[in-house]
C-alpha cells in the first residue's frame, strides 16, 4: 500500500508542475484532464502527508520521552504520543478506503426511473412522493434535475416518471437507491383503517455519453406525436413529443416534457443511451455476481431494499439493517444518513474482500 502511495504522491507533484507550464494552459482538453486527475489525487495525498507527519510526531515524542525526566512534561508527551498513534490508525483506515478501486461511473450524472408496482393507485401516489423526495434531495445538494417523461394519474400519483440528475458524483451517491421500495400505510380511500402494503421500483442508471454507447441509426425507429397528459403546460398542439424504438433490444423511450421536438429528441436519445449502457453494466454485474455477494445488497433491481412504515414513522433499509424514526424528514429529502450508511457498509465489505484476497 505504501509503495503505491509514494507513487501517487510523485504523480501528484508531476501534475502540479505540468499545470504550471504555459503550453498546458493553452491546451484546454489536457488542462481539464490534469485538473480532474489532480482533484482525484488530492484527498489521498493530503491524508498520506498527514499520516507521515503523525508518524514523525510519534518518533519525536518517543525520542523526547527517553531524555525527559520532568514528570509533568512526560505526561504531556505521553498524551501527544497517544493522540498521534490514534490518528495514525484513523488515517490508515481512511487511506485503505481512498485506495479502493473506484466505480468508473461514479462521476457520471444519472437517469432515475421510478415505476409504480403492486398496490394500484396507492403505489402511484407513493411513486410521486419518492420522486419528490429525490427532487428535494437533489436541490439540497444543488444538483440540477430535469424530467424526461411522466405518466400521471388524476389523483396526484404517477404510474412512472423518468428524470435526470446533473451534479458532481451523482451516480456515486444515487446508485444505492436502485431496487424495490415498499410502503406500509392506511390509504386515504380505505374506510376500515387497514394498513396496505404497496411497492415501487427505482432504477438508477449512469448517464451515457455517445462514446460509451454506439447507436446505429438503422436500429432506431423515430415517431413524433402530440404530447399527452392531464392538461396544462405538459400538453401542446404541435407534434413535439418523440418516441424511439430500439429494434435489437425492444427498448421504447418517450420524451414529451419540452416544447421543442429537437429538445425532446435529444432527451429521448440520452435516455436510450443510458438504458443501453445500463444493460451492458448489468451484464458485467451478473458476470461478477459471485464476487458481489459479500457486498451491500445484491444490486438486483428486484431486491426489496427499503420499507417506509407510516403508522410507526419508521424507515428501514434491509440491506444494512438500519432503522430510522424520522420518516417525515426522509420523505422531504433528508436521506443523506441512509446513503452514508450504505456507502460505509459497501466500503467495509470491499475492504473485507481485499483482506481475504490478500
Amino acid at each position: 500500500m505504501f509503495d503505491r502511495l509514494e507513487d501517487l504522491v510523485r504523480r501528484f507533484e508531476e501534475i502540479m508542475n505540468e499545470l504550471n507550464e504555459p503550453d498546458v494552459a493553452g491546451d484546454q482538453a489536457r488542462f481539464r484532464m490534469l485538473m480532474k486527475e489532480q482533484s482525484d489525487l488530492t484527498p489521498i495525498v493530503e491524508a498520506y502527508r498527514e499520516y507521515r507527519k503523525c508518524g514523525q510526531d510519534v518518533e519525536d515524542s518517543l525520542a523526547m520521552l527517553e531524555e525527559e525526566n520532568d514528570g509533568e512534561m512526560r505526561d504531556m508527551l505521553k498524551e501527544e504520543l497517544s493522540a498521534a498513534k490514534k490518528r495514525i490508525e484513523e488515517l490508515e483506515q481512511k487511506l485503505k478506503i481512498l485506495l479502493l478501486p473506484r466505480d468508473p461511473n461514479d462521476d457520471k450524472n444519472v437517469v432515475v426511473e421510478i415505476r409504480a408496482g403492486a398496490g394500484g393507485d396507492e403505489a402511484a401516489l407513493f411513486a410521486a412522493e419518492i420522486y419528490r423526495m429525490y427532487i428535494h434531495y437533489a436541490e439540497g445538494r444543488r444538483w440540477k434535475t430535469e424530467t424526461v417523461e411522466a405518466e400521471e394519474i388524476g389523483i396526484g400519483g404517477m404510474k412512472s416518471v423518468t428524470f435526470m440528475i446533473t451534479g458532481a458524483g451523482a451516480y456515486s451517491v444515487m446508485k444505492y437507491e436502485s431496487g424495490v421500495h415498499r410502503v406500509q400505510r392506511v390509504p386515504e380511500t380505505e374506510s376500515g383503517g387497514r394498513i396496505h402494503t404497496s411497492t415501487i421500483t427505482v432504477a438508477v442508471m449512469p448517464e451515457a455519453e455517445e462514446v460509451d454507447v454506439q447507436i446505429d441509426e438503422k436500429d432506431i425507429r423515430i415517431d413524433v406525436m402530440r404530447a399527452s397528459g392531464n392538461g396544462g403546460q405538459c400538453v401542446n398542439t404541435t407534434d413535439s413529443a418523440v418516441r424511439l424504438t430500439h429494434y435489437p433490444t425492444g427498448i421504447v423511450v418517450y420524451s414529451q416534457t419540452e416544447k421543442s421536438q429537437l429538445q425532446n429528441k435529444a432527451k429521448a436519445f440520452a435516455l436510450l443511451r443510458a438504458k443501453l449502457y445500463d444493460m451492458e453494466c448489468q451484464k458485467a454485474h451478473d458476470a461478477e455476481a459471485e464476487a458481489r455477494r459479500s457486498q451491500i445488497g445484491t444490486g438486483d433491481r428486484s431486491e426489496k431494499i427499503r420499507t417506509y412504515n407510516f403508522p410507526q414513522g419508521r424507515v428501514t433499509d434491509h440491506r444494512i439493517n438500519l432503522t430510522l424514526y424520522k420518516l417525515d424528514k426522509i420523505m422531504n429529502g433528508d436521506i443523506q444518513e441512509i446513503i452514508d450508511a450504505c456507502i460505509a457498509a459497501d466500503q467495509a465489505a470491499k475492504l473485507s474482500r481485499l483482506s481475504e484476497a490478500g
